[in-house]
């Protein structure tokens, strides 16, 4: 598997069409291994020697390394909020500094548990996520919305090796499965100060039949029923090679309640 720095140096933030056409890059995990993924996903490994080895060599799987796309605002492509006073945050719905515009939508509280590629929980690394918001849009860089920073944050994973944030759910837009953004760091310092090293891109998945049901039940989401309409995980050029395998989240709750996401990725940390 190419090493993440590697990947970085090559795709990272060269437009629209490496957020699109990433490069194809993937081993197809085996049987075992993706039912080792979902034991580990679903909070433990599974007993029985047989579940245990397969369960221990997902944990070792390291996550995919994936495009940050061209609206990252880690420095790479425009600006770096990453270094800005008010960046490390949960709730990441609203902008901070010049603007307190908060991003409509419905509620989604998202989270990522960081093991280590020993299957150890890793606590005080960094996770900087962002996404569109329900129109497709990114802020800082799409037209509307280029003087606001929502949906865009820092935190640090607690003593469980969880990071939470508290969003809305992202829109569709044409070409893209629906997906939330990230980088890992190794501590805070190391994402905030914008020297990194970042040791993680990649992006989070979420299912079609949760988001089927955003699009077609809340204000708002019009656009998303068409997009995600036209396009399948398997047509994605982000996840389509292995269907998002070690990237998608387990997704539950309601529109009038919100949702919550939850994702374990292992890291070369």
């Amino acid at each position: 598997m190419q090493d993440n720095d590697a990947y970085v140096r090559e795709v990272h933030d060269k437009g629209l069409q490496f957020d699109l056409p990433t490069m194809s890059r993937r081993r197809m995990l085996t049987v075992a291994g993706g039912v080792g993924a979902a034991a580990v996903i679903g909070g433990g490994l599974a007993g029985g020697g047989a579940a245990d080895a397969a369960a221990a060599a997902a944990c070792r799987a390291e996550v995919e390394s994936e495009t940050a796309g061209p609206y990252p605002a880690d420095g790479s492509n425009g600006p770096d909020v990453r270094k800005l006073s008010g960046i490390v945050r949960s709730d990441i719905r609203s902008s901070f500094g010049t603007s307190t515009t908060t991003a409509p939508g419905v509620p989604l509280q998202f989270s990522l548990t960081v093991q280590n590629l020993a299957c150890s929980l890793v606590s005080g690394a960094a996770i900087y996520a962002w996404h569109c918001d329900r129109a497709g849009r990114y802020s800082l860089y799409s037209s509307g919305v280029t003087n606001e920073n929502y949906l865009r944050g820092i935190q640090v994973t607690n003593s469980s090796g969880v990071a939470t944030f508290t969003s809305i759910y992202p829109g569709c837009y044409s070409g893209r499965w629906p997906h939330i953004h990230f980088e890992v760091y190794s501590s805070l310092a190391a994402a905030t100060s914008g020297a990194g090293p970042i040791r993680k891109t990649s992006q989070i998945a979420l299912p079609k039949d949760v988001s089927s049901t955003v699009y077609s039940s809340a204000t708002g989401y019009s656009a998303s029923v068409t997009n995600l309409s036209r396009i399948t995980l398997a047509s994605d050029m982000v996840f389509g090679d292995d269907l998002a395998a070690r990237e998608m989240a387990t997704v539950t709750g309601s529109v009038s309640a919100g949702y919550v996401a939850n994702l374990t990725i292992s890291v070369n940390l």
